[in-house]
């Protein structure tokens, strides 16, 4: 009876668990691959999101640069801007519209992105489109006669992932959360333990009552 009891309890506690898998699944470490995918918009026309090789992807916790191949879009004319955006993470954080063709500027475009982390979580993507700076342009000069070059393609953006690190503790967060915690497993517990005294008074009734349904022996009065 007890282990029928227990049963239904087995559900709530992976249901009360559950949040706790769910973050160790989202987790990362220092150096691992945060995945990206990427999506085009040219004219009208979007296409879907792409997968992007680990290469050009962020690293986890680790500040760097690469350089982003982007795929000429179906129709180019050069008449029309060309924007892209992203999905950061396994949470898909969106980076909206990036404007990185034909933005009206005569610099070379570089995409800053920002990652925002606390311990093993990532809490937020902000990106922006700016001038490559110069010196860049100086170090590899072929960049700049590709990017501007209109039948040549796919053309390469220099992008910038800086982290951040958030390592603010939320006191009394922390503290309802555990006592919120604390309230459910207590709560369980003495469903637990009621269902249990429970099984053990009516197997004590049962018994009680069997016995005293059983005719005892009769004994002769002797005058």
């Amino acid at each position: 009876m007890a282990a029928a009891t227990a049963k239904p309890l087995l559900p709530l506690s992976f249901l009360l668990l559950l949040p706790s898998f769910l973050s160790i699944a989202l987790a990362y470490r220092p150096g691992d691959i945060v995945p990206m995918s990427r999506m085009g918009q040219y004219h009208s026309s979007r296409t879907v999101w792409q997968d992007l090789i680990g290469h050009h992807c962020p690293i986890f916790a680790v500040n760097r640069e690469v350089l982003m191949p982007i795929p000429k879009p179906t129709g180019f004319t050069g008449a029309d801007p060309y924007k892209i955006s992203f999905q950061v993470g396994r949470e898909k954080f969106l980076i909206p519209w990036l404007l990185v063709v034909n933005r009206k500027s005569t610099e070379v475009p570089m995409i800053e992105v920002d990652l925002r982390y606390s311990g093993s979580d990532l809490h937020g993507v902000t990106a922006k489109v700016v001038d490559m700076p110069h010196h860049y342009v100086e170090i590899q000069p072929e960049i700049r006669k590709q990017f501007w070059d209109s039948q040549h393609w796919p053309k390469h953006i220099l992008v910038r992932y800086t982290w951040k690190e958030h390592s603010e503790v939320d006191v009394t967060s922390g503290f309802f959360v555990l006592f919120g915690s604390g309230l459910m497993l207590s709560f369980i517990l003495s469903i637990y333990v009621l269902q249990s005294s429970r099984d053990k008074l009516e197997r004590f009734v049962r018994e009680t009552v069997l016995e005293t349904n059983v005719p005892g022996e009769v004994v002769a009065k002797v005058e």
